[in-house]
């Protein structure tokens, strides 16, 4: 749906017609054809005939032109692969784009761990856009790495591993060293996570609890306290995107968030997301947040992804937590465990699942008034030909996606629309 903003009513008026109930009128072809007119028209209208795609027109028009509009994103987006990245010789577990890539002409960067012990940095030629393998990081590990994250500043990347430990790599000139190893942990590294400013890490494991590190000079690290309060095997931590808030979800069907009142503090779980809360039935492998940071997606091994909300503008006015509330469940798109969820800048819910298939969601108008619901935007069957365990949009590129398999291959795919 369109509107065009133009001085003058009967201008209006008159565009909403002609945009509106047109492409109607055309066939499938031309009604492409068309919205693609639309889109070149918007780069080259001045700031008084602006066409931007959103909700706000009047009801009878809105109603007139949803088929159409579905109609045309659900039919005419692919997610086509680009590059299937070859090279462990095991399983690939975790993915991360490294954020200092979003910047202009700074070539794209991807981290990737697996079972073969090693963690190997792909990195985007700017003349040919295939990504190569620029290192390979390996005779630290001693078991399967399980999961990678790069700090907010790009410059450190932090990965954990089934060997109890996380290491700290820094990119020094053309290669990356080893700088800090982090133990502590009894068994299996599950998963680690940097918070928003890059002071804090966290980690989580089969021993049941979360540690939170604390950055200090010269890359050491130091336990500022052990989280305990989930009964079985934790599988991921994800610190809130702008607020020092953690996140754990666990093999005990819950996530569990914590807190803590004011810098010098302890943290303390503030709130369970479970079953009896309308929370999952079974094991949560992962969650991510949307962009603003107000709502919380995660995934389970019960087939389902659940939508939840919170009050983020009272919690950073200082104005103490605020609770998640759920706000919608996806059921019935996934016949096996959904290991992978991670949300774009622009809206789109990417799952990542043990039936080798990607899915995208994304919001839907069509429910019922203030009931927020997500719908299936596309299906990619047999994207892998095994099981999907990590799924990841690249930060610069907004329809750009990687996803990482037990194959041992990571594929990077685009949302293109076709033509």
């Amino acid at each position: 749906m369109a509107k065009l903003v133009i001085e003058g009513w009967i201008e209006v008026s008159l565009v909403y017609v002609v945009i509106g109930f047109f492409p109607l009128f055309l066939s499938r072809n031309f009604r492409v054809l068309f919205l693609i007119f639309l889109m070149r028209l918007e780069s080259h209208l001045s700031s008084k005939a602006f066409i931007g795609f959103h909700y706000n027109l009047p009801p009878v028009l809105a109603l007139a032109l949803s088929s159409f509009w579905m109609e045309f994103l659900d039919a005419n987006l692919e997610l086509k692969e680009i590059q299937k990245l070859q090279g462990h010789t095991d399983r690939v577990w975790s993915i991360a784009w490294n954020p200092a890539t979003a910047a202009a002409d700074v070539p794209t960067v991807l981290a990737s761990c697996s079972g073969d012990k090693t963690v190997r940095i792909w990195e985007q030629s700017p003349s040919t856009r295939s990504w190569d393998c620029k290192a390979v990081l390996e005779e630290t590990h001693t078991r399967t790495v399980r999961s990678c994250a790069w700090s907010p500043s790009g410059k450190l990347l932090a990965t954990a591993s089934f060997d109890a430990t996380t290491a700290i790599w820094e990119n020094v000139g053309a290669d990356f060293e080893c700088v800090s190893t982090l133990e502590g942990h009894e068994n299996e590294v599950k998963c680690v996570s940097w918070n928003a400013s890059g002071s804090l890490l966290a980690t989580c494991g089969r021993d049941k609890t979360v540690w939170i590190w604390e950055v200090m000079p010269g890359n050491e690290f130091e336990c500022i306290q052990v989280l305990q309060g989930h009964t079985q095997d934790v599988k991921m931590v994800r610190w809130h995107p702008t607020m020092d808030i953690l996140f754990s979800c666990s093999y005990d069907n819950t996530v569990k968030v914590w807190w803590s009142e004011d810098d010098d503090g302890d943290w303390s779980c503030v709130q369970t997301l479970g079953e009896s809360r309308y929370g999952h039935s079974s094991t949560v492998w992962s969650l991510d947040f949307n962009a603003k940071g107000d709502n919380l997606v995660t995934c389970s091994d019960d087939l389902t992804l659940k939508i939840w909300e919170a009050d983020i503008t009272r919690m950073q006015s200082g104005d103490g937590y605020a609770p998640w509330n759920h706000l919608c469940t996806l059921s019935g798109y996934h016949d096996r465990t959904i290991f992978s969820v991670h949300w774009s800048r622009e809206g789109i819910i990417a799952s990542g699942a043990a039936d080798d298939a990607v899915r995208l969601f994304v919001q839907s108008k069509d429910g019922p008034m203030n009931e927020p619901s997500y719908r299936l935007l596309l299906k990619k069957e047999k994207a892998h030909d095994m099981d999907i365990n990590s799924v990841q949009w690249c930060p610069g590129e907004k329809r750009i996606l990687a996803s990482a398999s037990d194959d041992g291959t990571i594929k990077v795919w685009e949302l293109a629309t076709l033509c």
